[in-house]
């Protein structure tokens, strides 16, 4: 029996009002300097930022798509983030964790954990869906909380967070927000391609705007950007 390849439901979002857009656009020029991707998937991100110049270690638990990682980052490591924290090669000028803390039972245990190998003055990027988005709302007062294959109620996700909730989730985990960035409903992913073109863009320009007014409800995902407290 031939073994298949795993599969990721997640791709590289591509638009300018993306989480993936924004990390790539805050992190900018690596200039050679050590990035640690957590929960790579198949490398999509870590291919974008070797490409900007950042020597990328892409960290992820799933064996099928880190063999699909392999060549695309300087490093794949294979490791369950519900174990015991693996040995890198640190220390890291940056660590990225693009939607997966979510996907984790105690996100905190392995932020902690994974930040030991942040670089003095290094830089942390957070992104999570925003389980206060109207949309939830408006189904939770309908009676509705159904899962799906993606998206906010991915049915892989195990903990929620909301603009708050975050804020106190990393300040708990010895984080210091420095900024926190905000993503509009991916329209290109959810509009059939066959129907892409100015009217969307110019949609999707809107609601990025709202977003930014009123994040707690309109936010999609929140990007944060962080340090370490106490400047270390």
């Amino acid at each position: 029996m031939v073994e298949r390849a795993s599969a990721s439901v997640y791709r590289f979002k591509d638009d300018p009002y993306s989480s993936h857009s924004l990390i790539l656009a805050r992190l900018g020029d690596g200039r050679g300097r050590k990035l640690l991707d957590v929960g790579a998937a198949d490398g999509f991100l870590a291919e974008r930022l070797t490409a900007q110049g950042w020597t990328v270690t892409a960290l992820e638990r799933d064996p099928g798509l880190a063999a699909q990682a392999q060549g695309r980052c300087k490093t794949v490591v294979v490791a369950d983030l519900e174990a015991a924290p693996p040995l890198l090669d640190g220390p890291f000028e940056a660590i990225v964790y693009g939607d997966v803390l979510e996907h984790l039972s105690d996100p905190r245990a392995a932020l902690v954990a994974l930040d030991r190998t942040l670089a003095p003055g290094g830089t942390v990027i957070v992104s999570v869906p925003n389980v206060a988005h109207l949309w939830i709302r408006l189904s939770l007062l309908a009676g509705r909380f159904d899962y799906r294959d993606r998206g906010i109620l991915d049915r892989t996700h195990l903990r929620f967070f909301t603009r708050r909730t975050l804020v106190a989730f990393l300040r708990g985990a010895g984080l210091a927000v420095d900024e926190l960035r905000v993503t509009p409903v991916p329209l290109p992913l959810v509009v059939p391609a066959r129907w892409h073109g100015a009217w969307l863009d110019g949609l999707h320009a809107c609601s990025a705007r709202a977003a930014r007014l009123w994040p707690g409800g309109l936010a999609y995902q929140f990007v944060a950007v962080c340090r370490l407290a106490g400047g270390g």
